[in-house]
């Protein structure tokens, strides 16, 4: 009976968790401690979010974007984007450190930006990434960051648009409501 009555009680409670907290948080995956060799090879870039237009107005100028991430032997990871503009194909690499103590990537060059990485699950997809990058605000009076935004990441270059659609709608119930698709109407770039 009081079996019965804990399981009544929790499905209630749950009922009426999602009532008044209807938002899915993002689950981090910490560097540190991530197995770096799954998230090795090909990726393809899906959409961008943030609070501001301005942290993901560059991603408009593409028709779509594809990476390979690559491993070194000393805990640092190389990614190389290819970047279809118009008729143009543009590369660039960038290089991450992975760093004992720390739950997020140093991109070289650029050590003061948070890199972190999210389990796809936020887009309910077991096969996709998230990236968030964060800058910290350019004066000290400033209370917000200077760049926030998240990317999100899938390993098919044709995936279910549900799964960008639950990316961005996951993102708006957290206050990030810019976003941008690209149209991926022009063959990649790789």
């Amino acid at each position: 009976m009081l079996g019965v009555a804990l399981s009544y009680f929790l499905h209630f409670y749950t009922l009426v968790y999602h009532i008044f907290v209807p938002c899915v948080d993002p689950e981090q995956l910490l560097v540190k401690s991530v197995d770096q060799h799954q998230y090795l090879g090909k990726w393809f870039f899906k959409a961008a979010v943030s609070r501001r237009a301005a942290d993901i107005s560059k991603f408009k100028m593409f028709d779509n974007i594809a990476f390979t991430m690559e491993g070194t032997a000393d805990r640092t990871l190389v990614l190389t984007g290819y970047m279809r503009m118009g008729d143009d194909c543009i590369k660039h690499n960038w290089t991450y450190h992975i760093q004992p103590g720390r739950d997020d990537m140093v991109l070289e060059g650029r050590t003061y930006r948070r890199n972190l990485l999210w389990n796809g699950t936020w887009a309910n997809c077991q096969d996709c990434i998230i990236f968030q990058e964060v800058e910290p605000p350019l004066k000290e009076t400033d209370s917000e960051d200077s760049l926030n935004r998240f990317m999100l990441y899938v390993r098919q270059k044709d995936v279910d648009s549900e799964v960008v659609t639950t990316f961005l709608r996951n993102s708006a119930c957290h206050n990030m409501k810019e976003s941008v698709r690209l149209p991926h109407e022009k063959e990649f770039c790789i």
